[in-house]
């Protein structure tokens, strides 16, 4: 089992990062959301080694915290890594824990591919186990997803390039092209990051 790898992050896709490390081994690690890193920063992933008939993949994660509740929710019926990542780039651990313990169908059901059967199965299954999850007030959460100042590119001229990763990446999570065309309609903002862009969408999926 690979607990974590750390390195340095070579580059950066759509759904996963690629982590070169001083034995000159690279490897591409699928994310919540890769676009909070930057590519050569010196960096540790905790991983999740997922092993199945017809493929054989690593996800990885800023914290174990983010690890831990990823694994859980594998556990629950009719959820996969995909919309395991999907669920986790979109909240905190915290206000999926919280969303939970009040059986929140609503807002469980706002992930992409997550429909009121499989919301109510994460409550059924997870109620009892995501306790110590529940760290802050949902008030406190809005600062603790994603950092501001992990991943910073050009702005400006580039902020086209900006909204197509954004795009790319949301896609990659499993929303589907029109929900990103809406959602990316909607934020006006000008000379965002692709972290920034992916950042207000999300929260504009689970807001909605």
């Amino acid at each position: 089992m690979i607990d974590f790898i750390e390195g340095r992050i070579e580059y950066i896709e759509a759904d996963c990062i690629v982590i070169g490390t001083a034995q000159g081994m690279g490897y591409r690690i699928f994310c919540p959301n890769p676009y909070e890193y930057r590519a050569m920063q010196e960096k540790r992933i905790f991983t999740h080694h997922h092993v199945r008939e017809d493929a054989i993949h690593l996800y990885g994660f800023g914290t174990r915290e983010q690890r831990n509740l990823f694994r859980k929710l594998l556990d629950v019926s009719g959820i996969g890594p995909k919309g395991a990542l999907a669920i986790i780039a979109s909240a905190t651990p915290a206000q999926i824990a919280a969303a939970v313990q009040r059986e929140d169908l609503v807002f469980l059901s706002k992930f992409p591919g997550i429909g009121k059967k499989t919301a109510g199965r994460i409550v059924l299954d997870l109620k009892d186990k995501l306790k110590d999850f529940v760290l802050f007030s949902e008030s406190d959460l809005s600062h603790v997803h994603l950092s501001e100042d992990l991943f910073t590119i050009g702005k400006g001229t580039e902020d086209l390039d900006a909204r197509e990763e954004a795009s790319q990446a949301l896609k990659a999570l499993g929303y589907s092209e029109s929900e990103v065309q809406k959602v990316m309609a909607k934020i006006k903002d000008d000379f965002l990051t692709t972290e920034e862009l992916i950042k207000k969408a999300l929260q504009l999926f689970i807001s909605k």
